[in-house]
């Protein structure tokens, strides 16, 4: 049958008939807060390039959590900046470090009543800026690399998070880990692996939120943007060694990828909106282009609706008080 007897616009008449008919929805606890801690901070440090977040000190991390709690947010997501930095992310390991001590904070502030997920990678840590300590040639290291992840993820499981995030793409990193935990007694700590994460040009905002070291880039072991087949790849090998969750990174030129993954993953997906993705919106919101609120909305729906089940995105709290508005 065909016109007039389909008219798809009856669905489409008022918000009403609208919020019934949506195919898909946004909910608070389907979000997940990154947030950044720096050592030695005496108050909260603007990041320019993305304007509204900052470098939290202790005290205002305590509050960001507390409020995520409020507004219902499912989960944060911590990377911490130490104060220094040498070749093997020493302070990676410090019980007393800025990130370990920013999980045992959270968690004594918020307990289970949010998911507390931490990063688990060098470059925040490291001298040179890479995900992985260097050999002779000044290329990553894998295999030694993930001696120091283990270690890592017993540490910042020691200090309370209910999840680990290994962000670096280091072959094998999953499997390594998931046996560190183990062996730690650390049985149900989760696992979100960032299991297909590429080489982007949109992470530059983020190397100003974390005062990256880097020099080149990371295309020797970030998934390169031309390859969809290989995302696939990437994702069984981590649900093979353990993943607990899977996630794309970047979400924006990556709805194929997602949508791939979601097809074919057995465990919760995730999708990251990464920081220059943030940055764009606010730059043209700022300049009067768009509707902030309204293209806010819509990019992190429209990566919900390319199948991801949870997204982590730096408007997690104030898109959740949206939501809780309407």
């Amino acid at each position: 049958m065909s016109f007039p007897q389909h008219r798809p616009r009856r669905l489409r008449t008022t918000p009403a008939m609208r919020r019934l008919t949506a195919e898909t929805r946004l909910a608070p606890a389907e979000l997940i807060l990154p947030a950044f801690i720096r050592e030695g901070l005496s108050e909260p440090n603007p990041i320019a390039s993305m304007p509204g977040v900052v470098q939290h000190t202790t005290e205002t991390l305590k509050r960001a959590a507390a409020e995520a709690v409020e507004l219902g947010v499912g989960g944060i997501m911590l990377f911490g900046i130490p104060a220094v930095r040498d070749a093997t992310g020493t302070a990676s390991l410090d019980p007393d470090g800025v990130l370990n001590k920013a999980i045992r904070d959270v968690r004594a502030e918020v307990g289970d009543d949010l998911v507390v997920m931490s990063d688990v990678c060098l470059d925040e840590f490291t001298d040179h800026g890479h995900c992985g300590v260097l050999d002779a040639d000044g290329y990553v290291d894998n295999d030694a690399t993930l001696d120091i992840y283990a270690r890592m993820a017993v540490a910042q499981a020691d200090a309370g998070a209910h999840a680990l995030g290994p962000s670096g793409m280091m072959d094998g990193q999953i499997g390594a880990i998931r046996d560190a935990l183990e062996d730690a007694g650390h049985v149900n700590t989760a696992v979100i692996a960032y299991a297909a994460k590429y080489a982007s040009a949109f992470y530059g905002p983020f190397r100003e939120a974390v005062d990256s070291q880097l020099k080149g880039d990371r295309r020797t072991y970030q998934m390169d943007a031309a390859n969809r087949r290989e995302a696939i790849q990437e994702v069984e090998l981590d649900l093979a060694e353990g993943a607990d969750m899977v996630m794309v990174k970047p979400a924006m030129s990556y709805l194929d990828i997602l949508a791939d993954v979601a097809d074919m993953s057995p465990v919760p997906v995730a999708a990251y909106q990464i920081s220059g993705e943030y940055a764009m919106i606010e730059a043209a919101a700022a300049n009067g282009w768009i509707d902030r609120r309204a293209a806010i909305t819509e990019s992190v729906l429209g990566i919900r609706r390319a199948g991801a089940n949870m997204v982590l995105t730096y408007w997690a709290s104030e898109l959740a008080g949206w939501l809780k508005e309407s």
